[in-house]
């Protein structure tokens, strides 16, 4: 099975074409956005052209099916509201270029995915949680996005490209090769990680509802300010975290939204994100309970009220011992004694389709260890290295 660095590397650039945005080589690419929906269209013709079978579901999944049963490689296309190039995209041209090796060669079918809204717009990886089943495509309608958006509205955006609902049955294992997105394999100065485990997360919208008053006549110690509920929550999270959380448990407070959202108007009510993340699910609930706690004894103390959104999570997965030992084989190939074992402190698809089949995934080095940014990259070496560690996988397999 011979890769082509020079193809592989070109449909890479390509595809970061729809939606260049920013900096270097940022992408500006949501789900079910034009420069999503144009990326799909240009990538199933891509998969037409390397000999694969197109389906998309109404999630907007894209799949290029072999004919006969088949590893399925891949990840997603679409980005963050400002991503990086590689983020997703990586695994998706990856998986598209063993399998044109594969098939190439005469070596074992091989199918391709690229997952709808991993990015969670709507949720938390939406697109491989429906076809996972984790998600029913009804409940997954009634999403919204920040702007108040729902996911069964925006995804009429793909209509014309829906052909139907793909079964897993005819998958055989999925093997996802992503960016590492953080620090590691960077700092070591490793080229490869092999991922044992994926972290848990859990997801949900906390609302804090007071008073909205007059910024200048309302005396301090009246006010019931929603933004100074969430501020003294976040303030006391750590201290109520301290005793249950280890080194690699994180937490993070990424959206807030003020009403009236006006400088001389005291904010009458708070919604915001809260996330958090560890590889063990007790201690996942754990927090759950604090936050819930905390989140009523700050709005107690403030005379206001607080509503918890939906929970949304997925719990920690470990990879499945074949298909990671034949990544572990590919990456001391490729790259001798230059490669780790290691978990994954982000959240994947691979995920969501352990529940359908075995899973295992495989990192290259983010520079500086960032990601979801615009300045997020890896170099070129590292990426060919990278597919040649999965190519050799997949054939072991």
């Amino acid at each position: 099975m011979n890769i082509d660095p020079a193809r592989f590397l070109k449909d890479l650039h390509t595809l970061r074409e729809f939606g260049a945005a920013g900096v270097g080589k940022g992408v500006v690419r949501p789900a079910y956005s034009g420069a999503d929906v144009a990326a799909r269209a240009w990538l199933a013709d891509r998969i037409r052209d390397a000999g694969l079978r197109v389906e998309m579901d109404a999630m907007g999944n894209l799949f290029g099916l072999a004919d006969a049963p088949s590893l399925l490689l891949g990840s997603h296309s679409d980005s963050q509201p400002e991503g990086g190039w590689l983020d997703g995209a990586l695994g998706v041209i990856a998986a598209l270029e063993v399998a044109r090796a594969s098939r190439a060669a005469g070596g074992p079918a091989i199918s391709v995915v690229s997952f709808q809204d991993e990015e969670g717009r709507f949720g938390v990886t939406t697109g491989s949680a429906v076809w996972s089943g984790h998600l029913d495509q009804a409940t997954a309608d009634t999403l919204s996005d920040h702007t108040g958006a729902k996911l069964g509205d925006a995804r009429e955006a793909m209509d014309a490209l829906v052909t139907g609902s793909v079964d897993p049955a005819q998958f055989t294992g999925f093997i996802e090769l992503h960016i590492e997105q953080g620090p590691t394999l960077d700092t070591s100065g490793e080229q490869i990680g092999v991922v044992s485990d994926i972290v848990g997360i859990r997801d949900m919208k906390i609302t804090f509802d007071g008073q909205q008053n007059h910024a200048g006549t309302t005396p301090m110690h009246l006010r019931r300010d929603a933004f100074q509920a969430v501020s003294a929550f976040n303030a006391k999270l750590a201290t109520r975290f301290r005793n249950v959380v280890t080194p690699t448990t994180v937490w993070t407070i990424g959206h807030l939204s003020l009403h009236p959202n006006a400088s001389s108007i005291v904010p009458g009510r708070a919604v915001f994100s809260m996330q958090w993340r560890d590889g063990d699910a007790d201690r996942l609930a754990r927090m759950e309970t604090i936050i819930r706690e905390l989140a009523e004894e700050m709005a107690q103390a403030r005379s206001m009220s607080v509503h918890f959104g939906q929970m949304l999570g997925l719990e920690p997965v470990q990879m499945d011992t074949r298909l990671r030992t034949a990544l572990e084989q590919g990456a001391q190939s490729v790259a001798p004694d230059n490669w780790r074992l290691m978990p994954s402190g982000a959240l994947h698809d691979a995920t969501n389709v352990s529940r359908l089949m075995p899973v295992a995934m495989l990192f290259v080095p983010s520079i500086g260890g960032i990601s979801h940014a615009f300045e997020e990259d890896t170099d070129e070496a590292d990426l060919v290295a990278g597919v040649q560690v999965l190519a050799r996988a997949v054939s072991a397999l």
